[in-house]
């Protein structure tokens, strides 16, 4: 394996995303690489990734290093937080065979991973899942009794501009799949006019699709300040004590926003706030969901998920991966008439139309003229 290119560096693979430029190389310290990280350095067309961490632990099957590998994209693994010393943004670097060079000197070293060795870690992985998951359940179960009755009694929500009541809410989350489960409603957007609600990068996601979110709920440090400007109202997800970190970013931009506080992630606020507003259906799209979606967002537990989606249940209709269920294709077969059928009026015309049939002449001769030159 050998690369060449100028590194970025960020902790925050979310951050160095949003900068770096293609075939630059990503210096990042992201242990177990998460599916969505993953496909957004594959997005980026980064040219190689360097890990400070483990990019699969084996704790659980994360998703990220046979993603980038299955995109083609190497990635050296583990090479440890002294290469930090020598290294900076935008120096040029080189990759061979797991050691990294600046100027020609050697300032670390990493395990370069390949399809096969993940592929093998995976299935390591899933025979330990048991008792991972054993514990992700207990943690969950210890967790409800604590945030059972501040996040299902009753929270202080905003008064909106956006009317809810009555309609449908489609709440978007940058989750894995996300753009394709997007693209399979589209439809359904068209047709229903549904409250759109990005839950921090969700936001994004929906103005990659000619989508302007009517609402951004968050903590505010995935969103692009273009989403936070574009969006009709801003509601910042605040701690259980009220404070509320993402609304500094709000007051920097200059915008106005709701504050709530509650427990649990701000999807479950999204989802609740549609609810006690009266929405008559809530569709999800992108949300997390099981074991892994929790894991790779370094939950150890999904109380707060499990618990709203008991109470909105009724009303939930998720929609994460329905873009895996069914894709239309046409026969060629049924092509084949269909061109026909579009022949007849053409040729008719052609037939008793003299100003339409000397075009098609025209036509005719340019292009023999066109071929003899050629």
């Amino acid at each position: 394996m050998h690369f060449s290119g100028r590194a970025r560096i960020d902790k925050k693979t979310k951050e160095l995303c949003r900068r770096i430029g293609a075939h630059e190389i990503a210096v990042i310290d992201h242990q177990d690489i998460d599916e969505v990280a993953a496909i957004s350095l594959v997005e980026c067309r980064v040219k190689g990734v360097i890990n400070l961490s483990e990019s699969m632990t084996g704790r659980y099957p994360s998703q990220g290093a046979l993603v980038l590998l299955s995109a083609g994209i190497p990635v050296v693994d583990n090479v440890g937080q002294e290469v930090l010393r020598s290294l900076r943004e935008g120096d040029e670097i080189t990759v061979a065979d797991g050691v990294v060079y600046k100027s020609g000197e050697a300032i670390g070293r990493g395990q370069e991973l390949s399809l096969e060795s993940v592929k093998q870690r995976m299935k390591e992985t899933e025979g330990s899942m048991s008792a991972v998951l054993r514990q992700f359940v207990e943690n969950t179960v210890d967790w409800i009794g604590t945030e059972m009755d501040t996040l299902l009694g009753h929270i202080d929500f905003p008064k909106l501009k956006t009317r809810i009541e009555g309609r449908h809410c489609l709440i978007v989350v940058r989750g894995a799949n996300y753009r394709e489960d997007l693209e399979a409603i589209s439809s359904y957007i068209r047709d229903m006019k549904p409250v759109l609600i990005g839950v921090d990068g969700g936001a994004d996601a929906l103005l990659e699709l000619g989508y302007r979110p009517d609402i951004v709920v968050g903590d505010m440090d995935s969103v692009s300040d273009k989403a936070l400007e574009l969006a009709g109202e801003l509601v910042v997800h605040a701690y259980v004590s009220g404070e509320a970190p993402g609304m500094g970013r709000i007051n920097k931009l200059g915008l106005e926003a709701h504050s709530v506080a509650s427990p649990g992630t701000s999807e479950d606020v999204a989802m609740l706030m549609a609810y006690d507003k009266g929405a008559e259906l809530i569709v999800a799209v992108g949300t997390h969901s099981n074991i892994v979606d929790f894991l790779e967002k370094g939950r150890k537990g999904m109380s707060s998920t499990f618990l709203v989606r008991l109470r909105v249940g009724t009303r939930l209709v998720d929609a994460r991966g329905v873009s895996k269920l069914y894709k239309t294709r046409v026969p060629t077969t049924r092509l084949l008439p269909l061109f026909l059928a579009a022949l007849m009026p053409m040729a008719l015309v052609y037939r008793f139309s003299t100003w339409f049939s000397q075009i098609v002449d025209l036509l005719i001769i340019r292009l023999r003229v066109l071929w003899r030159m050629l």
